[in-house]
């Protein structure tokens, strides 16, 4: 079980380790840090369970719904919900940047809990497929999160309602077609969503670099 554990663990850790020592943070911002990680594992449960019941439900019949409404929309509108009202109306931000570090890190404590449970049911050998696609996935959709509520914040009330629609439209967008892709392709997967990867790579990384860029 502890390496079970472990496993689920290692890639979050590895992942937030990464986003936060791009910057230097002082120690009251590191258990702001921590604390959105836990609100971000807690909210897979009432998730999980509200995706259980529309699925018992066959609400969304389509694979399209299923993934642009069914998991990309109930996910990523909660995890901008609790960012929002939990972090970015009550936590100072430095920077844009900031933003960043506190969506990846929601998304990760997201992306934590739930291995743990995917690993329980599939076993640890799907840790590795499972750190690659789920696990970094979601904390790209928390980078780009986070990237334009930091815009929201630090522009004050110019144009933040256009940089706070875009935190959630955009993640649930681009979250919505990795599932879709999951759920369509059946042959060649690889060859459809590693391409996609790189994409999401390139644009979260896009977004942290220019998040540590002057606003004009």
């Amino acid at each position: 079980m502890i390496a079970l554990i472990t496993a689920a663990l290692a890639p979050s850790v590895a992942l937030l380790s990464y986003f936060y020592l791009r910057n230097e943070y002082e120690s009251s911002t590191l258990i702001q840090v921590l604390r959105a990680f836990v609100i971000g594992a807690l909210l897979v449960f009432p998730i999980m369970v509200l995706q259980y019941a529309l699925e018992a439900e066959a609400v969304f019949s389509t694979e399209w719904a299923h993934a642009f409404a069914g998991v990309a929309g109930l996910e990523e509108f909660f995890k901008w919900f609790l960012l929002y009202f939990a972090v970015y109306r009550f936590v100072t931000f430095q920077s844009r940047y900031d933003g960043i570090i506190y969506g990846a890190a929601l998304s990760l404590g997201f992306a934590s809990a739930e291995n743990v449970l995917y690993l329980m049911a599939l076993g640890i050998d799907s840790a590795i497929g499972r750190a690659f696609l789920p696990v970094s996935s979601h904390a790209l959709f928390g980078v780009v999160m986070g990237y334009y509520m930091g815009c929201a914040k630090k522009t004050g009330n110019q144009n933040s309602l256009l940089w706070l629609t875009l935190s959630l439209v955009l993640p649930i967008f681009l979250h919505g077609v990795y599932d879709l892709i999951l759920l369509t392709v059946h042959e060649n997967v690889m060859f459809i969503i590693v391409p996609f990867m790189f994409f999401l790579w390139w644009f979260a990384l896009s977004r942290s670099k220019k998040a540590n860029e002057k606003i004009a």
